[in-house]
């Protein structure tokens, strides 16, 4: 059993009140509840459908001097949708 001295070194800490308890216990999950990110969005191209005047004749004088002529680049460059990209190739491949 312990002694005497050993009980009189240990002190309890002093009593808190019932409601110093429950205000300590309410306010440690107040925080803000974590959202989920929106994932990385990819900002829109609002890309040509049909050539308009500026870009046909861009077309006929630029990209035949292009290093590397492919669908992508031209879409790219040119701000035109793939199919259109397609279909500009085609016309330069005729000429």
């Amino acid at each position: 059993p312990p002694t005497a001295a050993v009980l009189a070194t240990f002190t309890m800490p002093p009593k808190q009140s019932k409601e110093a308890i429950s205000k300590a216990a309410s306010s440690g999950g107040k925080q803000k509840k974590k959202k989920w990110s929106k994932g990385k969005m990819k900002e829109k191209v609002n890309n040509l459908v049909l050539f308009d005047k500026a870009t046909y004749e861009k077309v006929m004088s630029e990209v035949p001097k292009y290093k590397m002529i492919t669908p992508s680049i031209l879409a790219d460059r040119l701000r035109m949708n793939g199919s259109l990209a397609r279909k500009a190739i085609a016309m330069l491949m005729a000429q």
